[in-house]
Order: structure tokens, then sequence, then C-alpha cells
């Protein structure tokens, strides 16, 4: 896992755990910034790193001298500070660290038990530092091997059963709370992957005969709304939509609050669920008398029954996990011998050489070629037997490559 001489490997971020929504958004790293973190960690020296920022949580895998290296340049390209962060944050370092990543591609430590929305994103991130050219063997190692461990949990497991993502969960929190919704005039405002799952479970789920589709690209709004039966406005129409509307959900993905207080109509009553991180309705939306703002960590709640069901699952999850990190820790392992066999290797070469070249001064007509033929065959058997003693459970490491290194005179 050190893949230099000083630097370790780390995961450093926040989470729905201990970082409410409010917090989250201010460490909330743009695709842009998150670039240039990869960028600035690898001129540091970085071996590599991987960035996921979403609506639950923010995450740094990589490899530093210190984690505090990490925790600074997410501070320095996000809005929060160091102050801040080291209140919510959480540190991993080495084992730890990888027990973390699989724990986080096979749902287990999703807000919601076995969602699987974040196997989406890790890959964009993997695929995002890979192009940046801050990856290494190992992170790609281990991110194919969490999302193996992701695709099993999924298919061998009942860990993902019953529908509780948050577009998902807003439906059932309108069906639970707000009455005669067949009657009601719904705007929903975003079509990103969020929005349009919210859509379809709108259509599979809610007899609603007035939904509007509103995108800040009124043709992707409009061909979806085509396509489901449904209506669509541009955003320009917003305002006046809004004016009639009786259930408002934002689900636009912003950086910056999408619904604020001049939008909002004050003379009648209005539920919002507001499914995007950052919040992307204004703070202030929230206090008035008219109005119901419901966020992403008060869905969450709502989705109980289900999730008690997925927890009788994990102990079938966490038994793939083992099997699949017991491979890349012992892939892990047998890299650290790479160095010492390749030293030792180097070592026999040379006096394969030397003797060869002894052998030929002194007779003309000596086989050059057989007798690098049979020496290179001799040098691989004694390097892969000083592979399986390195490798087997009972050798201690340090001892074995301190001997080599007495008799043969040579750093290993």
């Amino acid at each position: 896992m050190n893949e230099g001489n000083s630097s370790k490997f780390y995961n450093i971020g926040l989470s729905y755990k201990k970082a409410d929504v409010a917090t989250r958004s201010k460490f909330s790293i743009s695709p842009d910034n998150q670039i240039k973190l990869l960028n600035t960690l690898k001129q540091k020296g970085s071996e590599g790193a991987v960035v996921i920022s979403t609506c639950n949580r923010i995450e740094i895998f990589g490899f530093a001298k210190h984690p505090f290296e990490l925790i600074e340049e997410l501070c320095n390209y996000s809005d929060g500070t160091v102050d801040e962060i080291i209140k919510v944050c959480h540190v991993f370092k080495s084992y730890q660290a990888i027990d973390y990543a699989f724990r986080i591609a096979t749902g287990l430590d999703s807000q919601i038990l076995g969602d699987y929305e974040i196997v989406g994103q890790l890959k964009i991130a993997f695929k995002q530092a890979k192009k940046a050219g801050a990856t290494n063997m190992f992170l790609e190692r281990l991110f194919n091997a969490t999302l193996h461990a992701s695709k099993q949990v999924k298919n061998n497991t009942k860990l993902s059963s019953g529908t509780t993502t948050v577009a998902y969960a807003a439906i059932q929190y309108l069906q639970e709370n707000c009455e005669m919704l067949n009657n009601k005039k719904m705007v929903l405002y975003g079509l990103g992957n969020i929005g349009k799952h919210t859509a379809l479970n709108i259509k599979e789920y809610i007899e609603v005969n007035n939904v509007v589709l509103i995108n800040r690209t009124f043709e992707k709004a409009q061909q979806f709304a085509e396509e489901y039966c449904l209506s669509a406005q541009k955003e320009e129409n917003l305002k006046a939509e809004l004016q009639t509307t009786d259930i408002l959900i934002v689900a636009t993905g912003s950086s910056k609050p999408t619904i604020n207080l001049e939008l909002i109509p004050t003379d009648k009553n209005i539920t919002i669920l507001d499914l995007s991180i950052p919040s992307n309705v204004a703070a202030e939306v929230g206090n008035l008398a008219n109005v119901k703002l419901i966020n992403v960590d008060e869905l969450s709640k709502i989705t109980d029954k289900t999730i008690a069901l997925r927890q009788m699952q994990i102990p079938f999850a966490e038994a793939i996990i083992e099997e699949n990190k017991k491979e890349l820790l012992e892939w892990v392992e047998g890299r650290k011998h790479t160095p010492a066999l390749k030293e030792f290797k180097q070592y026999l070469e040379v006096l394969q050489n030397e003797g060869i070249d002894y052998y030929k001064k002194k007779n003309p007509d000596f086989d050059i070629a057989q007798a690098e033929l049979i020496t290179s065959h001799i040098i691989q058997k004694i390097t892969t037997k000083f592979a399986k003693h390195l490798k087997h459970e009972d050798t201690q490491i340090g001892n074995s490559i301190e001997l080599i290194r007495k008799i043969f005179e040579v750093e290993v």
C-alpha cells in the first residue's frame, strides 16, 4: 500500500453520519475543482488519489505523508474550513481505508442501507482520476475489487431489495402526508438522474393528473414529458407555475439555491421537497408560514421497514466483502516482496554474467548460449523458491531478507 518511500494510503472525508446537509454542502466539490485538487496533490508528490463528492459524502482516497495534506486540499477546493472539518471528518489509514472503500461500494455505508446509486458515482470518480493521471496500480486494483464485490452483493443477496432511494422516499412522503394527491398540482424542477427517477416514481406510484416538468434545458423536459404523458414548461415560466402549485419537488443539483423567496407565492400553502445537495432551496424559504420544506435528511427517515429487512442481509454482504478483500490483500502482500526479489535476482544475474565471462576467456570453445540458458533457469528456480518462502504465512519476512543481505552482501 505504500507506493512511495514515506507516503501512506489514507481515506479522509465526511458523510451524513456526522455532517448535516448544510455542512456537507459547504464541503461539496465541483467537478472542475475535483480535477484541480487531484492535480495539486499530484504536484505535491502524491502517488495517487480519487475524489468522490456526492449528496451524502465527500471523500478522498489517496496517498500522503500525513492525512492533513488531504484535509487541507479538500478545504482549499471547497467552501469549508479546517476548523469546521475537524469536527465532523473521519480519517482511515491503510487496511481501515480499504475496508471502508468496500463498505461504501456495497451499500453498507450508504445513508439508505443497500442504496447502489454510489456505484455509478464511484465509477465516475475513478475514471476522472485516471484521466487526470492521478491513479496508480494499487488504486486501480482497489476500485476494481470493490466494484466486483458490489456486483456480487447485488446479485447474491437481498441487500438492495425494496425501493428506498431518495427519489422513492419523496413519493412515500407525499403518500403518507398529503391528502387527495390526485387533485394536487405538482411541479418537478430538474431532470438529472434523481429528477428522472422521481418523475418515473410519480407515474408509477401516484395518481396525479397535473404534473409539470421544468428543466434548464426545455427540450429535455419536453422530450421526457412526451414520452411519459406529462407536461413541460420552460424555466422562465417557473414563477408563474408555482403560483398555482401545491407540491414542488426540487432536483436541480446546482451548487447554489435555485428556489428563492421571489419565486414562492405567499397566499397559498405549498409543500417543497428539496432532493438536492447542496440544498437548492434557500434557507429563508423554509421560514415562510405557508411553506412546508422537507430536505434529504428528513426523507431518509421514512424507509425504516425496508431497512429492517435489509439489515438481515448484512452478514451475507460482509462475507462477500471479506472474500474479495482477502484476494486484494494477498495481492498487496505479494507486492511487498517485489523489490527484494528484484534486487536478489539482479545480484544473481551479475554472478551469472561474471561466471560466463570468466569461462569464456579460459575456453574459446565455451558454449555461451547453453551456459546462459542453464544458469538463467537456475536463477529463476532460486528466485521462485525465495518468493514462495517470503509468502509463506510462517515466514518472518524481515529476518529472511536480512539473512540474504548478510550472506550475499546485497541490498534487498
